[in-house]
């Protein structure tokens, strides 16, 4: 094992597909220089410039280039930036990269990962700051990746690399800086393979990328109240290992579902739908969430702090769901 930040551990499977695989480019913003997050830093001094590609400012071209080199059998790595700024280019992402494979029958693969920094922190302001993964849950033929220490982050890319379909990888900006072991040597992190981040008899905490370490330390809290919180991390949200969910309820029969996003129409939403569907007669208390205010994110640093899901948010919804709080 070898500690990396989240940043250096995605850095370094950039690295390794470009250097198993010279079909693998990148392709964005400002990414020679390693902006803005330093997550590409060195790749262009390593590779040179026809795969380290600097594109101008039209996310619309970037990812409708990267889908017509898929198409010929390229393995495009786009950078979004920021995730928000997507919404430059939904019709090339929506319309021809979630569809195309599906519309010629299967005659191509897409073999093209979009890397997307997103998430509340540091005073960004509302076009810098969104959680946008609900909006690519609700659309068939993309699978999603939400990977929440570096060695999944390094894990998940990797496999996302190497998938023949579409796969996003939703990177949250407030973890770039997080260092964790990483396992040395070649290794893949599986999609639709959730992980117990911390096992628990008591209830259960769905969450997502940052959402974890929050509940890592919610249940730190609540243990020593005597409280055994299970947390479940479920990694990648397409496909989703609703087996490893449910069987998580089987054991503590209370569910809370911390997310970063907006409540209205987020993913926890979806997930509670699952655990709804698959473990109803499992549950003793109703569902929980803990999410983001309906709004959209602030830029002055106490409004932004106060719009943003918090540890003692899911110390209390915890609590809820055991009878100990209103």
């Amino acid at each position: 094992m070898t500690d990396l930040t989240y940043a250096d551990a995605l850095n370094a499977a950039l690295q390794e597909e470009m250097a198993r695989d010279d079909r693998v480019y990148l392709i964005g913003e400002d990414i020679g220089a390693g902006l803005p997050f330093g997550v590409t830093r060195g790749l262009r001094e390593r590779f040179g410039g026809g795969r380290v590609l600097d594109a101008p400012i039209s996310e619309a071209a970037i990812v409708g280039s990267a889908v017509g080199a898929a198409m010929t059998g390229m393995r495009p790595v786009v950078d979004m930036h920021f995730a928000d700024f997507v919404t430059c280019a939904m019709d090339e992402v929506v319309n021809q990269l979630a569809k195309t494979r599906y519309m010629f029958g299967g005659q191509c693969a897409f073999p093209l990962t979009l890397r997307m920094p997103y998430g509340i922190g540091k005073s960004a302001g509302g076009h810098h700051s969104n959680s946008v993964e609900a909006w690519f849950l609700n659309t068939p033929g993309l699978k999603l990746c939400i990977p929440s220490t570096p060695a999944d982050a390094k894990g998940l890319l990797k496999t996302a690399i190497r998938d023949d379909d579409p796969v996003l990888v939703f990177e949250p900006r407030g973890l770039y800086r997080l260092s964790g072991p990483v396992p040395d040597g070649e290794y893949l992190t599986p999609l639709g393979r959730a992980e117990i981040k911390r096992p628990g008899r008591d209830a259960t905490v769905i969450a997502t990328a940052r959402m974890v370490h929050l509940a890592l330390e919610a249940a730190s809290w609540l243990a020593g109240e005597g409280i055994e919180v299970e947390v479940v991390d479920p990694r990648s949200l397409v496909p989703l290992d609703r087996e490893t969910l449910v069987g998580s309820v089987a054991r503590t029969h209370r569910v809370v579902i911390a997310e970063e996003g907006p409540r209205r129409g987020g993913v926890g939403g979806h997930l509670a739908w699952v655990i709804m569907e698959d473990a109803f007669d499992e549950l003793d208390a109703p569902i929980e969430r803990v999410a983001s205010a309906d709004v959209p994110v602030p830029f002055a640093p106490v409004l932004e702090a106060a719009v943003s899901p918090r540890v003692d948010a899911i110390v209390a919804a915890v609590r809820r769901t055991l009878g100990l709080a209103p």
